[in-house]
């Protein structure tokens, strides 16, 4: 009886000792970082916290060790190794070294995401889209009216779609007023501003623009890429002038519009230039797209600045991947020019030949966000009418990957950061 009990304790220390954690790899070793997200999502969805393992292989997530969860994982195509505890000790031995550039960061709950998109079909897609459908995390598609009516706040994350605040309508006019695509976004849109008492479609943006500053400044998670990042800024600074020319609102320009902008509103953006010609397909000098166009594709680059885990945790969330020098691609928006960034915006990836920003964030009140330049990390040159990118064939995107780590990061929003 004595050496049968000894035996079953020995089974159940195997046990207990050997398989009690799930790590989830996110170096070089991972066979799918993207879906990898997906899983991370999922387990918050199921109310499982996760310690995400910030510079520890490329930023891993350890998890408990459950069935289903193991499952999912090989479902979904994601790598992982079941770990004992004393494997697990010894990580967070290693990580909470003072002398080494790594932090443990626990998720909590999965955040609400929201996708600033609209209704119509436009002949282009969307990064964040395909990267939210690719790793299985869901998300609720929100346009103006939703935005006016007030329902921000139901959700703790918003990205903001391929999208022109101004209301020029992309800049589109010179190569695009004659296609049905264009002068279908043009009747809708009006019809939209007018159904909700606005003159003028500029109107009705900048009131979206205002509504979501104050989402952000509320404690909302904002973020967005290519032409909303710039033009979002724009049309803080021009919310009291006209800058749309006659074609887009029926009357001319505010002729003083460029003396009379309001950088004070911006979210990180000063002194810029705006484009005024309405058949230059540009906003403003804020804009890096000429300068990338010059060096052209092999020699286009940005690198990700190394943050100190411990100290500045939020931008090393931010910038978590198996890669620190990512290939560019470029958009409306393709990078900010450094010059015309505020002073305490954090630039977390830049070109350091072209001064150009790539990946930059800030906070306003109680929130945070993030403006990632270009239009997709997998297309260099993505234009209008092109076919969606297959993400089957860019499984471990680290273009991509940056998307992902701002969708995670509102799931640590209840830790108190250092930053």
């Amino acid at each position: 009886m004595r050496k049968f009990l000894s035996t079953i304790f020995l089974v159940l220390l195997v046990q207990v000792g050997f398989a009690s954690k799930v790590l989830i790899p996110m170096d070089d070793a991972q066979s799918n970082h993207l879906k990898a997200y997906g899983i991370a999502f999922w387990v918050l969805q199921n109310q499982i916290e996760i310690d995400w393992l910030l510079n520890y292989r490329g930023g891993s997530f350890l998890i408990e060790n459950y069935t289903d969860i193991v499952n999912e994982c090989t479902i979904r195509g994601v790598s992982f190794q079941v770990i004992a505890d004393v494997q697990a000790r010894s990580i967070a031995a290693e990580i909470a070294d003072p002398e080494v550039n790594m932090e443990k960061v626990k998720l909590e709950v999965a955040p609400k995401i929201a996708v600033y998109s609209p209704k119509t079909k436009l002949p282009w897609d969307d990064a964040v889209t395909l990267a939210l459908t690719y790793a299985e995390i869901p998300y609720t598609v929100v346009y103006d009216e939703e935005i006016i009516r007030g329902e921000l706040p139901k959700y703790d994350w918003l990205h903001l779609h391929h999208e022109d605040f101004t209301g020029q309508y992309g800049k589109f006019y010179k190569a695009f007023r004659g296609a049905d695509w264009y002068q279908e976004e043009v009747r809708s849109q009006t019809a939209t501003a007018s159904a909700m008492g606005f003159q003028k479609v500029s109107e009705m943006k900048r009131q979206v623009v205002l509504d979501i500053r104050n989402f952000v400044m509320g404690g909302g998670f904002l973020f967005t890429m290519c032409s909303g990042t710039d033009s979002f800024d724009i049309a803080l600074a021009a919310q009291n002038v006209d800058i749309c020319e006659s074609m887009y609102d029926n009357d001319p320009a505010d002729s003083r519009a460029q003396e009379k902008l309001d950088f004070e509103q911006t979210f990180a953006f000063k002194n810029f230039a705006l484009e005024k010609d309405p058949m230059v397909y540009e906003f403003s000098s804020i804009d890096g797209t000429d300068d990338h166009g010059k060096i052209g594709e092999l020699q286009d680059f940005f690198t990700l600045f190394d943050f100190s885990a411990k100290w500045d945790i939020i931008p090393t969330m931010l910038t978590q991947s198996h890669e620190q020098v990512i290939k560019g691609f470029m958009g409306q928006t393709t990078s900010f020019r450094s010059k015309y960034i505020k002073a305490d915006v954090t630039i977390m990836g830049e070109n350091r030949n072209l001064k150009t920003a790539k990946y930059i964030h800030g906070s306003l009140g109680q929130g945070q966000w993030t403006f990632y330049g270009g239009h997709d990390p997998e297309d260099y040159r993505h234009r209008v009418s092109d076919p969606p990118t297959d993400l089957n064939l860019h499984p471990n995107s680290p273009g991509y990957r940056l998307i992902l780590n701002n969708i995670l990061f509102p799931a640590a929003k209840k830790k108190k950061q250092k930053t």
